[in-house]
């Protein structure tokens, strides 16, 4: 059985740790390199960052902080953030990315994962979802760091994306997001036990409970949370303890 993985993220805007709530409203939360040294000494499983505002300022990701990151953890590091081409994930993997994430250009453009899955293997492509629950009931895409709607349903995309190649889904509910509330339990198991691939949850973690409920509720693979983590509000070490006391299998 594969351990369960707990993954701090880094949404990056103007070189800085930003948090929001349902995707608005950012703060500042620090520097991010110092955050990532600190997340990967305290036990963290991996790192994402993410260039929130890449896609919408028409630019790269910040390969430059990407490298200053990279060497200060020693834990598995996914970026992502305006990446449209094999030659972004290229120079990211140069700078220390183990993993990219890619959301808005990868549904624009889905040849894009089979590209990189055939340059860099699956295991490498991360897609990441933003997804809204609307009053229908359904779950439906959003682009541009949750800007803009698509007609497409969540479950849809995520199938179709891992049979193009992608080895991973990053799923943010918009709904949760920054509200401490818990994690999205329905759509993440209903991604969790229908696709074939790891799927991490986001949005909504604000407690050690919650960890608990997406983990043996929900199913997910991996649990991202930010601001519970930058604001010290829990620590990974004691999340992990109280997680093992659960009978969570977890990496100490």
């Amino acid at each position: 059985m594969l351990t369960k993985r707990i993954i701090p993220c880094l949404d990056i805007k103007d070189g800085r740790t930003v948090k929001g709530t349902n995707f608005v409203d950012l703060r500042d939360a620090g520097d991010p390199v110092e955050l990532g040294a600190l997340y990967a000494q305290q036990g963290a499983d991996e790192l994402v960052f993410l260039d929130i505002t890449a896609t919408v300022e028409k630019r790269k990701t910040l390969s430059e902080l990407v490298n200053k990151i990279s060497h200060h953890i020693n834990i598995p590091f996914t970026v992502g953030g305006g990446i449209s081409s094999v030659d972004d994930v290229r120079v990211l993997l140069q700078n220390g990315a183990d993993k990219i994430s890619v959301n808005t250009a990868a549904y624009k453009n889905p040849q894009l994962v089979q590209d990189l899955e055939k340059e860099f293997g699956s295991q490498c492509v991360v897609l990441a979802i933003d997804t809204r629950q609307e009053d229908d009931g359904e779950w439906y895409v959003y682009l541009n760091g949750g800007r803009v709607k698509t007609e497409t349903k969540c479950l849809d995309w995520a199938k179709k994306a891992v049979d193009l190649g992608a080895g991973e889904i990053l799923l943010t509910s918009m709904n949760h997001d920054g509200t401490k509330q818990g994690f999205a339990l329905d759509i993440t198991r209903t991604l969790a036990t229908q696709l074939s691939v790891p799927v991490i949850a986001s949005g909504g973690g604000g407690a050690m409970e919650h960890f608990v409920d997406v983990f043996e509720n929900a199913k997910a693979d991996a649990a991202l949370a930010a601001s519970i983590f930058h604001f010290k509000e829990i620590g990974i070490e004691p999340l992990k303890e109280y997680l093992k006391e659960k009978n969570i299998n977890i990496r100490i």
